[in-house]
C-alpha cells in the first residue's frame, strides 16, 4: 500500500522548508534554540488557526496526540511556555516575508475576474481586530476598545490579499492605504474613508485608475456633462474638478462623477473615478464588486483563531495574525481540488475536522464524497 500523507502535510507543501529556515535566520533575535524552532512554531500556530485550537495548552496537547504524523514533516511537540515565549521575543516579519514569497506560488494560477476588461482590479478596506483593552493597553484606540487593524488589497481575480498591513487600530485608513504600490494600470476600489485628494493625484500619476463613492458635501465644478444610458441606471456623467480650498492645495484631478441608481433596491448612489475609458455602468458594478472585500473579512474571522489570542504583546499578536493569513492562502491553493464554486470558508470547515486525516486532499473535496455537509454562514 502506497504511502499517504496527512491533510495537514498537504496543504503545507507549498512551504519550501529550506526557504522557511532562511528566512527564520534572517529574523532570529538573541541566543540560538536549544530545542525549539521557528519550524515548530509555525507548525503549532498553523495547526491552531486550522483546526479552531483556542489555547497554548490545548496546542500542545493536540500537538503531543498527533506526533507519528507531525514526524512526517520535520515537526514535532512544542511545550506551551517555550510557545509562549517565542511568540513573544522572536520577529512576527519572518511570517509576513514568509506570506509574500507564498503569494508568488499562487501568481500563475490566477483565473480572470468577472469583467470584460483586463485591468487587475483590486478592492482596499481595512477591519478592526478586536484585543482584549485589559490586556493589551498598548493596542488602546478609545477608552472602551483595543484593536489590531488589518488594511488589505484583495485581488478579485483570486480573491487573494495580494497586499497587507497589521497595526495598530488607532491608526488611520489612509496610512497604509498611501503605502500599498498598486501597479499601473490597475483599478483600486475603496470607500469614503479613503480620502485623500493628494493620493488621488498620486495614482493618475502613477496610471492606476480608482473607484469610490463621491462625498455629498464636496464642492465641485461640472466641466462638462456626458450622454447616460438611464436603461442602465446611469442618471449623471460627468467630468468634475474639485475645487474646494483643500482640494486645491492638494492638487486634486480632474475626475469623473456618477450618479446611478440600483435597478433592484432602487436607491441612489454617486461615484467618483478617475477612470475616463470604461461605461458608467461598469463603474457602478466596480463598486458593487467590494462586496467580495467584506465577504473576505467575515470568513477570515467566522474561520480562523482571530477573536482569541495566544499572547499579549503587539509581536505575538501580529504572529498570529501573519499565520492566519498564511493559512488562508494555503487553503487557496487547494481551492481548484474542490466543487466549482466552492469558498475558502467551505474548505475551511471541512479542513477543520479532517486536519490530521490521512487522505488525498482531492478525495477530501470530491463533491460527491464531503465528510461532513457544510452550509454557508
Amino acid at each position: 500500500m502506497s504511502h499517504q500523507n496527512t491533510v495537514f502535510h498537504q496543504l503545507i507543501k507549498p512551504v519550501v522548508r529550506q526557504d522557511f529556515e532562511q528566512l527564520a535566520k534572517v529574523h532570529h533575535v538573541g541566543q540560538k534554540f536549544r530545542a525549539a524552532s521557528r519550524w515548530g512554531q509555525f507548525i503549532a500556530i498553523l495547526m491552531s488557526q486550522l483546526s479552531c485550537r483556542q489555547s497554548l495548552r490545548d496546542i500542545q496537547s493536540n500537538l503531543e496526540c498527533q506526533q507519528e504524523k507531525l514526524s512526517h514533516f520535520g515537526a514535532k511537540s512544542i511545550p506551551r511556555s517555550t510557545l509562549a515565549r517565542i511568540n513573544e521575543e522572536q520577529p512576527a516579519a519572518l511570517y509576513q516575508q514568509l506570506f509574500y514569497k507564498l503569494l508568488k506560488y499562487y501568481e500563475h494560477s490566477k483565473v480572470a475576474h468577472k469583467f470584460r476588461f483586463k485591468n487587475p482590479l483590486y478592492s482596499l478596506d481595512a477591519s478592526h481586530i478586536d484585543l482584549s483593552l485589559s490586556l493589551c493597553e498598548w493596542a488602546k484606540v478609545h477608552d472602551s476598545k483595543a484593536s489590531m487593524k488589518l488594511s488589505i488589497g484583495l485581488n478579485h481575480s483570486n480573491d487573494i490579499p495580494e497586499f497587507i498591513a497589521v497595526e495598530n487600530g488607532k491608526e488611520n485608513d489612509m496610512v497604509q492605504g498611501r503605502k500599498f504600490q498598486f501597479p499601473a494600470v490597475s483599478i483600486v476600489v475603496f470607500d469614503k474613508g479613503y480620502v485623500d485628494y493628494q493620493w488621488y493625484a498620486n495614482l493618475s500619476a502613477q496610471n492606476v485608475s480608482f473607484v469610490t463613492r463621491f462625498r455629498p458635501k464636496s464642492v465641485y465644478q461640472v466641466i462638462q456633462q456626458h450622454p447616460v444610458l438611464e436603461s442602465k441606471g446611469i442618471l449623471k456623467d460627468e467630468t468634475i474638478q474639485l475645487n474646494s480650498a483643500h482640494a486645491l492645495k492638494r492638487k486634486a484631478p480632474v475626475l469623473r462623477r456618477i450618479e446611478y441608481r440600483d435597478q433592484q433596491s432602487g436607491k441612489h448612489f454617486s461615484f467618483l473615478s478617475n477612470n475616463f475609458h470604461l461605461a458608467a455602468s461598469t463603474i457602478a458594478a466596480i463598486y458593487k464588486d467590494r462586496w467580495k472585500v467584506e465577504l473576505f473579512f467575515k470568513a477570515i474571522k467566522q474561520n480562523l483563531k482571530l477573536k482569541a489570542f495566544l499572547g499579549r504583546s503587539k509581536n505575538a499578536i501580529q504572529t498570529q495574525i501573519w499565520i492566519a493569513m498564511i493559512a488562508y492562502l494555503l487553503v487557496s491553493f487547494a481551492q481548484h481540488l474542490g466543487k466549482k464554486g466552492w469558498t475558502v470558508q467551505r474548505l475551511l470547515r471541512i479542513i477543520q475536522v479532517n486536519l490530521f486525516e490521512i487522505k488525498t486532499l482531492k478525495a477530501l473535496f470530491s463533491p460527491d464524497k464531503v465528510p461532513i455537509k457544510q452550509e454557508e454562514a
